[in-house]
């Protein structure tokens, strides 16, 4: 069984991931292998540089800042950056996902629904926690603005649409305990393993 986690930045997305690890499921986590393709894949390389220019690679390593200027201040440069990555990602989850031995197998990914993976998912689980919450999470993560949160926050669906279109919810609200929530989740998806 393939499960897709997704939900907003600053959600907790990576801390269920940390917890289903510690249960013996594989997760692929996609924000992390886009970064070794940008960086790897020569394919890849060639198309960004067609598209954004030379100066976004120093040393041969993907400038991210330099990319991000550019991507998230222009719907229609993100949308090229998009239609470069979310290919490559999904090719290199189909590589990972044949070495995996587990009941299920995992694969994070932010814009889960905006990229289109959910159709290569039997279910999808929501992380979900209130935006305010979220934004001082990712200000204290990332060390930036509240400006440059809501702005990355633009990008991705909103909360409520989300939810509505994943299988489970989970609250990580600072108030309701994470892990009761995901054993509960990875209990019916061990059963639904068990009988696929």
């Amino acid at each position: 069984m393939k499960v897709g986690i997704t939900g907003g930045i600053g959600s907790g997305k990576s801390l269920a991931c940390k917890v289903l690890l510690t249960m013996g499921i594989p997760v692929f986590v996609a924000d992390e292998e886009v970064k070794k393709i940008y960086d790897e894949d020569t394919e890849v390389k060639h198309q960004l540089i067609n598209a954004f220019g030379s100066n976004i690679y120093k040393n041969n390593l993907l400038d991210r800042k330099a990319l991000a200027a550019i991507a998230f201040n222009n719907p229609e440069m993100l949308a090229k950056l998009n239609a470069i990555a979310h290919p490559a990602v999904a090719n290199r989850f189909n590589s990972w996902i044949e070495r995996q031995h587990a009941p299920y197998v995992v694969e994070e990914a932010a814009l889960m629904f905006e990229s289109k993976a959910n159709l290569r998912m039997d279910c999808i689980i929501s992380v979900s926690a209130p935006e305010n919450i979220r934004i001082q999470r990712v200000m204290q993560r990332n060390h930036c603005s509240e400006e440059e949160v809501r702005r990355r926050m633009r990008y991705q669906m909103n909360e409520k649409e989300r939810n509505g279109l994943s299988d489970f919810v989970i609250v990580n609200d600072n108030e309701s305990p994470l892990l009761p929530q995901l054993l509960e989740v990875h209990s019916i998806l061990l059963s639904c393993s068990a009988t696929s």
